[in-house]
């Protein structure tokens, strides 16, 4: 039996979210980072870089807790999501759609900067315990702003696992789009917030996704789940009442971080039994 763990995307918050998940079912003796692959996408990416590092669950769960120095706060505004969502409007084909918005990330990049590219990387190279790919089976999924097309990086891809985690959390209009690989790439939330099809052909698939809904014409993780070939068994967890509280309104908002790991612990019992049952533990 092949298992397969999907991290989706959701900003500061999510990153916090699922770390305090995992950390707690892994002391509950059910122990997800063991999975044969390790799907991440935006937050996801960063938290399979660090679950995947060999850094004890706990210490990364200690670290959300922590002041978050180093960290920006930022925000998605609704401008930003409405041409998000106007770009599968404009274009038909969603590569030619996702380019749209690759050229508006650019823009908005060089008018309003948030931060430069080696800002933002060092911000990324700052939350990851490693820079090298881990020997477990990490993929990253990010998307080429020139092209629309999704890009999922592994270790086999050439490009350093901070370039691949920053181009995965590049949200457009945010945070600037990041070179990689000869190309340039954004968040990979834009082609799925969770980017599940990665797991095609695994028996057993868990599903980890702070954003339960889909983003404009983007179909949710459950859709996403639903679609997947064969009969695996699944589950999705998202967050409960208490910690999207907890997520504050603004995903991106590091003051926020503590009080969302912590809702991932206090929700982990709930979704114990669930999750035991599909992964075999």
């Amino acid at each position: 039996m092949r298992k397969a763990l999907v991290l989706g995307g959701g900003g500061i918050t999510g990153i916090a979210w699922e770390i305090g998940m995992l950390s707690w079912l892994q002391e509950a003796g059910l122990d997800l980072t063991g999975a044969d692959l390790v799907v991440g996408t935006s937050a996801g990416s960063v938290v399979g870089a660090q679950a995947t590092s060999g850094m004890p669950l706990a210490k990364l769960y200690e670290r959300q807790l922590a002041p978050p120095d180093g960290e920006v706060s930022a925000h998605l505004s609704r401008a930003g999501l409405l041409g998000f969502v106007s770009a599968y409007l404009i274009e038909r084909d969603p590569d030619r759609a996702r380019a749209r918005i690759g050229r508006a990330a650019h823009r908005s990049a060089l008018r309003r900067p948030n931060a430069s590219v080696a800002e933002r990387r060092a911000v990324i190279a700052g939350r990851l315990v490693s820079h090298d790919w881990p020997d477990a089976d990490l993929r990253v999924a990010a998307v080429d702003v020139r092209t629309g097309r999704r890009k999922v990086f592994d270790r086999d891809s050439g490009v350093p696992i901070v370039d691949a985690v920053a181009a995965s959390c590049a949200v457009p209009g945010v945070w600037p789009p990041v070179p990689a690989g000869g190309s340039v790439y954004m968040d990979g939330g834009v082609y799925s917030t969770a980017n599940i099809d990665v797991a095609a052909g695994y028996d057993r698939v868990v599903v980890l996704a702070p954003i339960a809904h889909g983003i404009g014409p983007l179909p949710g993780p459950a859709a996403q789940l639903s679609d997947l070939p064969g009969d695996p068994k699944t589950v999705l967890v998202t967050p409960d009442k208490e910690a999207v509280a907890a997520f504050g309104g603004n995903v991106l908002d590091p003051r926020f971080r503590a009080p969302a790991a912590r809702a991932g612990r206090t929700q982990a019992p709930d979704v114990l039994r669930v999750v035991g049952e599909v992964w075999g533990g």
